[in-house]
C-alpha cells in the first residue's frame, strides 16, 4: 500500500481493489453509503479482480474509508486484501455505481448460498408486504449466490436470474441506495420472479400459492415429494410417517442409510435430540448445514426407518423461503413439522438439478414434483456436520453448501493445480499460490453420471476462480476413475500428474488446514476403509512419519485376507473370519458372525484363506471395526457403506460413561489379543455395548501407545488423525484426549472433512510441493553445467 503525500486538508483521489469474497455480498452498495456519510466523490465497480473503486475528497475522510473496507465490510463479505494507490485528484463531485468490467484478473470469489435472513422472512410472514409469501424472497445479505452465478464479474447478468427482468418496483428498490436490495442481483417478486409449480402425474397442474398449498396437503397424507432446492432436487416427506419413510426409503433403494431431517424451528429439532449451544448456532446460522445430534431414547415424533442403528439424526433447519413455506405460516393448515430431506437422486448417482431430467431420474420414486424455473447452474448438496461432545468444536464431515466455494488457505505456496480426489465421497480441489477452493460434494465415481458432473465441476470451479492449472494430482490406485480422468487430461494438456499415496494425501489435508509448513514432520495415524498401498495391499490401518514431501510407515495393523474384494466389504461376517484366521482363533459355532453364515458359505470362505484365492491382503481399521461389529452380532451384512462401524459406535455410546476398561492390543497394532479377549467376553456374557466400548478404547490406547514409540525414535511431537474411521466421534475423542494427556500436539480436521471429501487438499499440497522440489532440483542441475 502507499498513502497520500498531498497536504492535510486537500483533496486527494485513491484507486481501491478489495480482493476476497466482495461481490455477491452487498459490497458496492456498502462502498456507496461509506463513500456518503464520509462526504466522498468517486465510483465503485465489479471487476473480475475484485470490487474496484476511486474516491476523491479530505485526506483524513479518504484514510478513514480504506480502514473501514478492512474493519467493518458487510457481513457475507471476506476482504483477503486492500491495495490502493494514489491518482491524480479530479475534482470530481457525487458518487456512483459503474457498469461492471471483465478485466480477467481473477481476483475475486463468488460466496456461498445463505439462508434466508430475519429481514425477508419477515417480509415472507407479513400480510401487508407484497412479497408475502414469495418463494423466492431474498436481498443483498442472503439467498443464492454461488448456485446460480455463471461467470464473473457477479452481476445479474452473469446469473441465472438474468432470464428474469425487473419489473418497476423491483427496478427502483434494485437502484435506491438507501434500499436493503441495492444491487441484489437475485432480487425479484411474484410479478417478475420464478414461478413455483407442482405437477403431479395424471392430475392437473398447479401453480404459485395452489402449488404450494397442495404440495403440504400431500405431504401430510404420506406423499413423496421432488422439491427443488438451492442446489438440487430433495426428496422429502413426513418424517413422522413410517409407511411414508419406507416407501421412500424402498423406492430409493437407500438400505439402510440414514436419511437427514428438517425440522420446522429448532425448538421441534429440540424434541428429536439434546442440542448444545454450539449445535444450535450451527443449525440456525446462515450455512445451515445438515446437524448430526446425538438422538434422544425413542426419538419421539420421528419414524424408526429414518435412521434405524445410527446414534445419531441428521438435522437442519429451512434454509430458503420455499423451505419455510412447506412448514406453513401462521394460519396455514397443520401438517409435518419434521420432513425427511435427502439428495434428490437415485442410490450412487449425483444431485439432480435440471427440471426434465428430475420427472425423468426421479419417476417411480416421487409421488409428485414441486419445482420453479429458476435454473440451477452449480450443483451443490447439503454440507455435513457435527460439534465433537469432548470440546474440540465443529468438523465438517461433507464441505458442500453454505461452504462451497470459500477457499481454503494454504500454508504453503503452490504452482496452479487441480487435485482429483478419490472415487468415494469425491470433492476436487484447484489450487494457486496461498490458497485451494474445493468442489462441492460430488459422490461416489461409479457411474457416468458423476463422472459428467465432476467434468461440469471442474470446468465451473476453474471459470469462478480464474485458474489455468499447469499440474494434476490423483490417488494411486490405477483403477479409480478420478485418476483415469486426471492421466487422460494431463496427456491431452501436455501437462504432468503426480500420483499421491492416499494415506499420505489424508495426513497432508488435516496438516494443510492447520497451517503446518513445508519444514515440519507429523506423527499421521490415517484409519480408513480402503486405499491402495504402496505393495498392491489396501491399506487403512497407518501411522506414518510424514511431511509434504514423503512419507515412512511405521507401524500398520497386521495384515489380513480381505475375502472377494467389495463383496468383503459388503459382508462384514467375512472380514471378522478373516480376523479371528488371522489371529489363530478358531471358527466356533456359537459366534455370531459364525452362526451368521451358512454350511456352504463357511465351506467356500475356508478354501478361499487358505488358498488367497479372490483375497487382497489389508490393513485397513475400517474393516477391523466391521470385524468386531460382526463378532459381537451387530451386523453381519452390510446395506451401505460404513454400516457396520457406524453401528458398532451406536453400540459403544450405550456402555460409554461406564468405566468399561480396555481392551489391549499387541506389540503396537497387533489385533489378536483384542479378538480373543472379545470372544472370552461374549462367552461369560458381558453386554455388547460394554464389548464394544471397551474395543473403542482399545484402539484409542494402542494409537496413543504407537505414536509415543514414534516420538522416542524421532522426536516427533505432533499427532495427526486423518481419515474415514475419525468420523467416529467416540474414537476421535478418546485418542485426541489420550495423545493430548501425553505431551502430544494434536491436529484434527475441522474446516475439511477427514474422509475422502478432504482428500484431495492433501493431494494438492503434496504434488505442488514435490513439483516445486523437482524445479528446483533441475534449476541447480542446470546451473552446474
Amino acid at each position: 500500500m502507499t498513502s497520500a503525500t498531498t497536504a492535510r486538508g486537500s483533496a486527494v483521489r485513491r484507486r481501491v481493489t478489495v480482493r476476497g469474497t466482495v461481490q455477491g455480498v452487498g459490497f458496492r452498495p456498502f462502498v456507496h453509503r461509506l463513500a456518503a456519510e464520509l462526504g466522498l466523490a468517486g465510483h465503485v465497480r465489479n471487476g473480475s479482480e475484485g470490487v474496484v473503486a476511486e474516491v476523491e475528497g479530505a485526506p483524513e475522510s479518504v484514510a478513514e474509508f480504506c480502514r473501514a473496507l478492512t474493519e467493518r465490510p458487510p457481513p457475507l463479505a471476506d476482504v483477503r486484501e486492500v491495495a490502493y494507490e494514489t491518482v491524480p485528484a479530479l475534482g470530481a463531485t457525487g458518487f456512483a455505481i459503474d457498469a461492471s468490467k471483465d478485466s480477467g484478473a481473477g481476483g475475486t470469489l463468488i460466496p456461498p448460498d445463505t439462508a434466508t435472513c430475519e429481514d425477508c422472512l419477515r417480509e415472507l410472514a407479513d400480510p401487508a408486504d407484497r412479497r408475502h409469501r414469495h418463494p423466492f424472497i431474498t436481498c443483498t445479505h442472503c439467498g443464492p449466490r454461488f448456485t446460480i452465478s455463471t461467470g464473473l464479474p457477479y452481476d445479474r447478468a452473469t446469473t441465472t436470474m438474468a432470464a428474469f427482468p425487473l419489473c418497476p418496483q423491483c427496478a427502483t428498490e434494485y437502484a435506491d441506495p438507501a434500499d436493503r436490495r441495492f444491487h441484489a442481483q437475485p432480487v425479484a417478486c411474484h410479478d417478475c420472479g420464478p414461478v413455483l409449480r407442482l405437477t403431479v402425474p395424471g392430475g392437473r397442474p398447479y401453480q404459485g400459492g395452489q402449488a404450494l398449498a397442495e404440495a403440504r396437503r400431500l405431504l401430510a397424507r404420506g406423499a413423496v415429494l421432488a422439491v427443488k432446492g438451492l442446489g438440487g432436487y430433495h426428496l422429502a416427506c413426513d418424517a413422522g410417517d413410517e409407511r411414508a419413510v419406507t416407501a421412500l426409503r424402498e423406492r430409493k433403494e437407500r438400505g439402510g442409510k440414514p436419511f437427514a431431517v428438517m425440522c420446522a424451528d429448532l425448538a421441534v429439532a429440540e424434541r428429536l435430540a439434546r442440542v448444545s449451544p454450539e449445535e444450535a448456532a450451527l443449525l440456525t446460522g446462515r450455512r445451515r448445514p445438515i446437524v448430526l445430534l446425538r438422538r434422544e431414547a425413542g426419538t419421539p415424533g420421528l419414524a424408526e426407518e429414518v435412521c434405524p442403528g445410527s446414534p445419531d439424526v441428521g438435522v437442519m433447519l429451512p434454509y430458503t423461503p420455499l423451505h419455510r413455506l412447506l412448514f406453513g405460516l401462521p394460519g396455514d393448515p397443520p401438517g409435518p413439522d419434521v420432513l425427511v430431506m435427502t439428495s434428490g437422486n437415485r442410490s450412487g448417482e449425483p444431485i439432480v438439478t435440471d427440471d426434465a431430467e428430475a420427472l425423468e431420474r426421479l419417476t417411480g420414486i416421487a409421488d409428485a414434483w414441486l419445482w420453479h424455473d429458476r435454473v440451477i447452474e452449480a450443483p451443490c448438496d447439503d454440507s455435513v456436520v457435527r460439534v465433537r461432545a469432548d470440546g474440540g468444536g465443529e468438523v465438517v464431515l461433507r464441505r458442500s453448501r453454505g461452504h462451497v466455494p470459500e477457499p481454503v488457505p494454504l500454508p504453503v505456496p503452490v504452482v496452479p493445480a487441480l487435485a482429483v480426489g478419490g472415487d468415494l465421497k469425491n470433492a476436487l480441489c484447484l489450487g494457486a499460490e496461498g490458497s485451494a477452493w474445493f468442489s462441492p460434494h460430488i459422490g461416489d465415481m461409479g457411474d457416468l453420471a458423476t463422472v459428467r458432473a465432476f467434468e461440469r465441476a471442474v470446468g465451473r470451479l476453474r471459470a469462478l476462480t480464474g485458474i489455468d492449472h499447469v499440474l494434476l494430482a490423483a490417488d494411486r490406485h490405477p483403477g479409480y476413475h478420478s485418476a483415469r480422468w486426471a492421466r487422460r487430461a494431463a496427456a491431452a494438456g501436455g501437462l504432468p500428474v503426480c500420483p499421491v499415496q492416499h494415506h499420505h494425501a489424508h495426513i497432508a489435508s488435516v496438516m494443510a488446514e492447520h497451517g503446518v509448513d513445508g519444514g515440519t514432520r507429523v506423527i499421521g495415524v490415517a484409519f480408513d476403509g480402503t486405499g491402495y498401498g504402496d505393495d498392491g495391499a489396501v491399506w487403512g490401518g497407518e501411522v506414518l512419519i510424514a511431511g509434504y514431501d514423503g512419507y515412512r510407515r511405521f507401524a500398520r495393523l497386521p495384515y489380513a485376507h480381505l475375502p472377494g474384494g467389495d463383496a468383503g466389504v459388503a459382508n462384514p461376517c467375512r472380514m471378522a473370519l478373516a480376523r479371528l484366521r488371522a489371529a489363530g482363533l478358531p471358527w466356533d459355532p456359537d459366534l455370531p458372525c459364525v452362526a451368521a453364515c451358512a454350511p456352504d458359505e463357511l465351506r467356500l470362505l475356508q478354501r478361499q484363506l487358505e488358498r488367497g484365492t479372490a483375497c487382497v491382503a489389508t490393513s485397513s481399521m475400517g474393516r477391523l471395526f466391521d470385524a468386531v461389529s460382526s463378532l459381537t452380532g451387530i451386523c453381519h451384512r452390510a446395506r451401505y457403506e460404513a454400516q457396520a462401524a457406524i453401528e458398532l459406535e451406536a453400540s459403544a455410546v450405550l456402555a460409554w460413561p461406564e468405566r468399561t476398561g480396555a481392551y489391549a492390543f499387541a506389540g503396537g497394532l497387533d489385533p489378536g489379543p483384542v479378538l480373543a479377549a472379545v470372544v472370552a467376553d461374549l462367552r461369560s456374557g458381558v453386554p455388547v455395548p460394554v464389548i464394544a466400548a471397551r474395543f473403542h478404547r482399545a484402539v484409542a490406547a494402542a494409537v496413543a501407545a504407537v505414536c509415543r514409540s514414534a516420538r522416542r525414535e524421532t522426536g516427533v511431537v505432533v499427532a495427526a488423525l486423518s481419515g474415514g474411521v475419525f468420523a467416529n466421534t467416540l474414537l476421535d475423542a478418546e485418542c485426541a484426549a489420550l495423545l493430548a494427556a501425553d505431551g502430544f500436539t494434536v491436529l484434527r480436521h475441522r474446516r475439511v472433512p477427514p474422509g475422502d471429501g478432504g482428500l484431495a487438499l492433501g493431494q494438492l499440497v503434496v504434488a505442488a510441493h514435490g513439483d516445486r522440489r523437482h524445479r528446483r532440483q533441475r534449476r541447480q542441475r542446470q546451473g552446474g553445467r
